[in-house]
Order: structure tokens, then sequence, then C-alpha cells
């Protein structure tokens, strides 16, 4: 796209590549190098534009076609390999280009040198972090998203809407109850847990008389957060860059999965006795470690005694309450004050979707309403723009994808997933504990297995070691792809298992190259 600026206004006239032939214009104008100075109401011909949709028709369909193939082919090829070294450094060496590429230039290096050379989590061997493939639905729905290119904030066009519908069928997919406007969503837990968080904050020092946009923390007391041990690290981060610091964190007393109440009690006290404001009690709806679920009707029990903020990250492992078998170790859940969650992991929403839920919408208002002339919309509407919800001025169209994620399988067929996967853990874990070179390091609870290598003949004190490089040693080979953590003070290997085409040969595969790297590992080092 060309645009040039003329004495009477702006016109922009799209040209696919080359350059532009010099001609007169009607009015005797010069049109040279690429400059076209024109009167505001002079019709463009349209066959440029017509000329540059050809050549979008042309390599959209070579892009699909090459999608399908690589997603076709990824079941045969190294779940991951390193890149090669010489496009490695011609990927991060690119120059800027000086001259304009074609489309089908783009694709063919897209399809070439990108596309090929992914995490690897597209492949059902892929058990790393917490990253699914991309539901298939999602990846079409993604272009129209594009096209549309909207700022979703307010107005009367699609995509605000069907932001407000997507947010409310989260909510209903994992129990939380929702009012219009108790939600909204973000790039992921991490940004949705510091918009909980503000809210929490805010709400927390107005019931001392503080007005924090205001006066911000500045002689505030101290807010207290209380945190169990296996958290994810957003909340430290959310919780420091909100002004509270990580000082502010004391932990939640569990032992085997149980609530010490009477301990947590004894320590809300003592902070108040101290000036301290405990504000906000944080539960887990599955550890990213071992998809642990912490107590959350007890932890709920003791938020409402204390009147505390209570969060529930459930970013990964809230939508296993869809999971008959385990739905009970969720109770508590729906009495929280916020939810995160993350349809771009279980749900395989393309990145990035992520979506925080509250009980009463105008704590995020509270917190974040400002609304300067030149954006006033539907002022007097009962639920505000959703910048007035989050941090957020340019939100893209997220809804879109996550829409058509959960509408190509339905509730029924989330679910199904859901317990699929859970199951596949459990039989991951009678694998582990069948071999006798592995160790089970905690019983899955969802669909995440943590545990560790203990090959035959190594010397305890070095299994750490053998554990702490099993997973980059495991991956190198390229059959499967596992990632570490520590837990309990220990290196763990943790296999997160959400691909829907995952099967028991994949989890087979995995033993066996697990204990065979151990053994590699623990004979060379």
């Amino acid at each position: 796209m060309v645009v040039a600026i003329s004495s009477v206004g702006l016109v922009a006239k799209p040209r696919l590549h080359g350059s532009p032939v010099p001609e007169r214009s009607r009015g005797g104008s010069d049109r040279s190098h690429g400059i076209y100075a024109c009167d505001v109401s002079e019709p463009d011909t349209g066959a440029a534009r017509e000329g540059e949709l050809q050549a979008f028709r042309r390599a959209a369909h070579a892009l699909v076609d090459g999608v399908a193939n690589h997603l076709a082919a990824l079941p045969s090829r190294p779940v991951w390999q390193p890149l090669p070294d010489a496009l490695r450094e011609q990927l991060v060496d690119l120059p800027l280009p000086e001259r304009a590429a074609t489309l089908d230039d783009l694709v063919a290096t897209a399809l070439r040198d990108v596309l090929p050379h992914a995490m690897g989590n597209g492949h059902p061997a892929f058990f790393g972090w917490v990253n699914p493939p991309p539901s298939p639905a999602a990846v079409v729905a993604s272009l129209a998203a594009a096209a549309m290119n909207p700022s979703v904030v307010a107005g009367d066009h699609a995509d605000v809407h069907l932001e407000r519908a997507v947010v409310r069928w989260l909510a209903e997919l994992v129990g939380f109850p929702h009012a219009p406007g108790a939600g909204l969503l973000t790039s992921g837990a991490s940004a949705a847990t510091i918009v909980c968080f503000a809210g929490a904050r805010g709400r927390a020092l107005a019931e001392v008389g503080r007005d924090v946009r205001r006066d911000g923390l500045t002689g505030a007391p101290q807010l207290v957060a209380y945190v169990p041990a296996e958290a994810h690290s957003c909340v430290r981060r959310a919780l420091e860059l909100l002004g509270l610091g990580s000082g502010a964190m004391h932990e939640v007393p569990l032992d085997g999965g149980r609530l010490d109440a009477a301990a947590l009690r004894a320590s809300i006290a003592a902070d108040r006795a101290s000036g301290a404001v405990p504000a906000l009690l944080v539960g887990s709806a599955g550890t990213v470690n071992a998809g642990v679920i912490d107590p959350l009707d007890a932890l709920a029990d003791v938020a409402t005694a204390e009147g505390l903020w209570f969060h529930v990250d459930g970013a990964y492992g809230a939508f296993g309450v869809l999971d008959p078998a385990i739905a009970a170790r969720f109770r508590g859940m729906e009495r929280a004050d916020s939810l995160t969650l993350d349809p771009h992991k279980w749900l395989g929403v393309p990145v990035d979707a992520g979506c925080a839920l509250v009980r009463r919408s105008d704590d995020l208002r509270d917190a974040f309403s400002l609304i300067p002339p030149y954006l006033r919309q539907d002022a007097s509407a009962p639920v505000g723009t959703f910048a007035e919800y989050g941090f957020e001025q340019t939100r893209p169209f997220r809804a879109l994808k996550t829409w058509a994620t959960i509408a190509a399988r339905g509730r029924a067929g989330i679910a199904a997933q859901v317990a699929r996967a859970n199951g596949l853990a459990r039989e991951l874990a009678t694998l582990v504990e069948r071999e006798p070179e592995l160790e089970l390091a905690s019983a899955p609870e969802t669909s995440i297995v943590a545990f560790r290598a203990r090959p035959a003949g190594c010397p305890p004190s070095r299994l750490d070691d053998v554990n702490r490089a099993l997973p980059e040693a495991v991956q190198a080979r390229g059959r499967v792809f596992v990632t570490g953590t520590v837990f309990g003070g220990r290196e763990t290997l943790r296999a997160c298992i959400l691909h829907p085409d995952t099967g028991s040969d994949h989890l087979a595969t995995l033993v066996a190259e697990v204990v065979t790297t151990a053994r590699t590992l623990a004979a060379t080092g």
C-alpha cells in the first residue's frame, strides 16, 4: 500500500509489486515515483484493488494447503529438532527489506523456513509445559478475525457482543456465576491475574478509607496476600507490579492437599494485630508443577469468614471440573471472588486467549474505569466498555477463535476431551509405577504426571543431576517432548497431556525414551 499526501488530502492506492509506471492523471498531474496526487473525490478504478485481492486469494489458498499438509505430516515427523545453524543465523540476521515482497514469496518463505520448525506442540507425543495443539476451527476463525482487525472495546459491532457471549460461555463451562460485564478476555492468565488483583487491592483499601487510584500506596497499610507454595509465578508478579510486593505473600499452610485452617486464621489474626490488612487468599484449581487441586472449599470458608478476596488460579486446571471423575475436587471454585482461565491451554485456542472472571463487575470498573471525552460511547449503558474493566485500551479480537473452538466441539465434546486426557494421565502413572527405573512424584489429579528417573546403578547423589539433564536429552532424540521442574525440592519430569490425538502408544514411547536416555546419562556422567 503506497500512501501519498497531496495539497488536497491523503489518498491510498495499493499495488502488488514492482514500481508504478509513471502516468498522467485526468487533471494533468504527474504520478511519478509512486506518488499519486489527486483530488480526494477522485474515484479509484478498482483495477489495482482487484489485482491485490486476486493475489490474496492465490496466496491464501497456497498457505491453507501448506498448513494442511504440515498438520497431516506432523505425527510422522520428529516432535522437535534444533534449527539448522544456517537457518537460525538467517532468521536472526534478516535484513530490513528495501523493496516489497509479493504475497506468494511471503507464503513460500513461511512454509519453507518457519512452519516446519515449530516448538512441537502440534505433535501427539508432545508433553511439554501446558501447550496444546491449536484447534483447527480456531485457526480458520483467526483469518476472519484478522480480516476484521477491530479494537474490541465498545460499539455496536459483532466482536464486542461475541466477546460478551464467549466470556459467559467460559463461565458456564466451569460453573462460575456470571453477570453481564463481570469478565473479559485477556492475553493470558498472567494479565488476567493482574486484572483480578487490581480489583482486590482497590476493594481492600477502600474498606479502610483509602482511594488507591487517587493516592497510590504511599502511607497505605500493608496489604497481605495468602498464597500456596505451589502457586504459579504470575501471582507473585502481579503482586509486585501492583505495588504490594512479594514480601506481602504469606504462605498458606497446606499438608498433603489439606488446609490447616486454624493455622491460616491465626496467621491472619497476627497480621491484623501488626497493623497490616489481610486482603487476598489464593488457591489453585490445578497447579502447573503437578496439576494438584488445592482444597478450594476450605479456602473459600476461610476467605468468607475473614472477609478476604478469594482468587482461584484456574488457568490450566479449571476445565477439569468437566470430568465427572474429579468434578467434586473443584467444589468451592464457584465461591471465588475471581477466577482466571486460559482457553489457550486445555481448550486449544491459539495463543493468546486468557480470561478474567469476577463475581462483582463493579470491582473491576472501580479499579480501571477512565473515560476521556474522545472515547465516550454508550455512557449511560449499565455495562461499560471493555476498557473500563481492564488495562488494555486496544484489544484484539480474541473472541472469534475462542467461540469457534468451543462451538466446534460443544460442551459434551470438550468434557469428553478433558476426561480422556485425565484418563491417559492415570494410565501414564501406572506405566511409571510398573517401571523399576522410574518413580512417581505425585499421583495425578488432572492431566499432568510428575515423575523421576532412577537408573539402575546410579548413585543417589547423582539422581538430581540426571533428572535435571534428562528433559533436554529426551527432546533432542526427537521421539517425544517432555519438560522438567522442581517438585518437593527434587528435580522432576512433568508430562502434560493435552493433545486430542495422544494415545497409549505415545505414553509407552515416552516411558521408553525416558528410561533409555536416563541410562545413557547415568553411564556417561
